[in-house]
């Protein structure tokens, strides 16, 4: 059975902890609409009223906060005018009067430089980069990542991070030009320059982020701008290290779902864990007047997506198996170095 609504909309089932609204890809430029290079559409002008409409139905049905996955803005959206175009962006937001928070794309990155970002989006880490944790809830915590911690895009030629990612697709990606997978085939196509990874820094914050909140009985949704499960995007889309980052959450036994922007189009796996993996469709190629965004209810024991327009609805159970072992981890991290990237995570 379904959710049941107040008459303004408010969800009034039983057992319900909190609600946040969820909207991802927005690409608003003040620019003519557009195409992707597959040929898909985008409505750059109509996603700020579409952002409006969301807002207008999370304050209605009273949500507890909001989240955006990423690229607030589009990469075509002139620079000179990416401040502007930002601050009338937060000003839709902030009219929820509940904090709303975001994770850092590669969009993002194409228009403001990581420290602004950090600064007016509210999601400075360690280090100067984007990744950070809240608890809504006492029984849950949201983890947020940086998937452009390890990138060509946001930090100086000559930072660590900037040459450590160089490095990665000099040897992953043979092409002379780093956007191009062309050659590369299934997940080995995520060696492109308009994604990144998660450094080893990050890795051991994510570690010690679920140990915590495994110590404190809580269970965790993990979001990052870049998808992390092959089963739910292009492989050009994953993350660097993807198989490195569910090899932590896998191994810490309390994460529900992990949930991801960027690929513009709605993918959804269960691994054998238990823990779902779910891809959220983009604002900026839903037609004018549609509408992309969901209203996400959590309960003890699972999460419920209500869906608008191209945002599809679903039921996610908290199914988690045990734990895996150091044994299965370290047949994890074999299977990573036979197809993939390793950035071996600190340990103390």
């Amino acid at each position: 059975m379904g959710a049941k609504s107040s008459p303004k909309g408010r969800n009034t089932a039983k057992g319900l902890l909190f609600s946040f609204g969820i909207i991802s890809d927005i690409q608003y430029g003040d620019i003519p609409d557009g195409f992707s290079f597959k040929g898909v559409p985008r409505y750059y002008r109509a996603a700020l009223p579409s952002l409006q409409r969301a807002v207008e139905d999370w304050r209605r049905q009273g949500v507890d906060f909001a989240m955006h996955f990423g690229d607030i803005l589009d990469g075509y959206h002139p620079n000179a005018e990416s401040e502007a175009a930002l601050d009338a962006l937060l000003k839709v937001f902030d009219a929820l009067e509940k904090p709303h928070w975001h994770m850092i794309g590669n969009h993002c990155l194409y228009n403001l430089p990581r420290e602004v970002l950090n600064e007016r989006l509210r999601m400075g880490g360690p280090g100067g980069a984007s990744y950070y944790s809240f608890s809504p809830h006492a029984s849950w915590r949201v983890v947020v990542l940086d998937g452009y911690d390890i990138s060509l895009l946001g930090w100086p030629p000559e930072h660590p991070l900037h040459q450590q990612a160089l490095q990665i697709l000099n040897e992953r990606n043979p092409n002379q030009e780093k956007n191009s997978p062309d050659g590369l085939e299934g997940p080995a196509r995520r060696f492109v320059k308009f994604g990144g990874g998660a450094s080893a820094q990050q890795l051991t914050w994510l570690t010690e982020q679920l140990a915590g909140a495994q110590s404190q009985g809580q269970l965790v949704i993990v979001c990052c701008h870049l998808p992390l499960h092959p089963d739910t995007c292009p492989g050009a889309c994953l993350l660097w290290n993807y198989e490195e980052v569910l090899d932590i959450c896998r191994h810490a036994g309390n994460v529900v779902t992990t949930l991801t922007g960027h690929a513009h189009q709605d993918g959804y796996a269960v691994d054998e864990w238990g823990i779902h993996h779910r891809v959220l469709n983009a604002v900026v190629e839903t037609k004018p007047g549609t509408g992309c965004y969901g209203i996400m209810d959590v309960y003890t024991d699972r999460l419920e997506l209500r869906g608008t327009g191209d945002m599809v609805s679903a039921i996610m159970h908290a199914r988690l198996q045990k734990a895996m072992d150091d044994n299965q981890c370290q047949q994890q991290h074999k299977d990573a170095a036979s197809d993939g990237l390793q950035i071996v995570r600190q340990t103390s």
